[in-house]
Formats: C-alpha cells, structure tokens, sequence
C-alpha cells in the first residue's frame, strides 16, 4: 500500500509563516520508521501495510499537533493488494513510456 500524505500546523509563530520546523519533525518521524518513503514539496509517501503506514502517520500527526492547537492532515491512498516496491515501480513504469 502507498500512502501519500500531508500534515501541517495551521498556525506559525515564524514572522515568514513557514511551517518547515514542524513539518521536519514529522518527516523524522517518516524516515526513522524504516518504510519506504518520499518527501517531494507537497506530500510524503509512505509503502507498507495498513497498520504500520497509519501508524506512522498518526505519529507524525502527533509530533505536528505538538507544534499547533490545530493541524491539517491530507491522506490519500492506493490499496493494490498483493504488490510491493511501488513507490518507485509506479514511477519507473510511467517514464519507460515517456522514452
């Protein structure tokens, strides 16, 4: 399962807005977990399975929520039983069409 998500406080107390410092701290958490990840500016994505993947996110949700009274959370996910290693697969395949 890939998980492609996005947290954020929705408040700064930064005087350019930025949301960087608690956005780090949960992509720490992300990149501790040891699941297969990738942060792009919008979304990180996240491979495992159900329980572990919402795990991760709950606690990067967590570490945000420490930051902020009040935290976005975006999660979308794609559910394909049986497959691994798509976080890069899903890429590959794309721009092998595109040569």
């Amino acid at each position: 399962m890939l998980f492609a998500f996005s947290v954020a406080p929705t408040t700064a107390d930064t005087p350019d807005g930025s949301l960087s410092a608690a956005v780090a701290e949960a992509v720490r958490i992300v990149r501790e977990s040891g699941l297969p990840n990738e942060t792009t500016a919008m979304f990180t994505t996240i491979e495992g399975d159900w329980d572990e993947c919402m795990d991760v996110i709950r606690r990067a949700t967590d570490a945000v929520a420490a930051t902020s009274p009040r935290v976005s959370l975006v999660i979308k996910a794609d559910i394909r039983p049986g497959f691994t290693g798509q976080l890069a697969e899903k890429v590959r395949r794309v721009e092998d069409r595109l040569r």
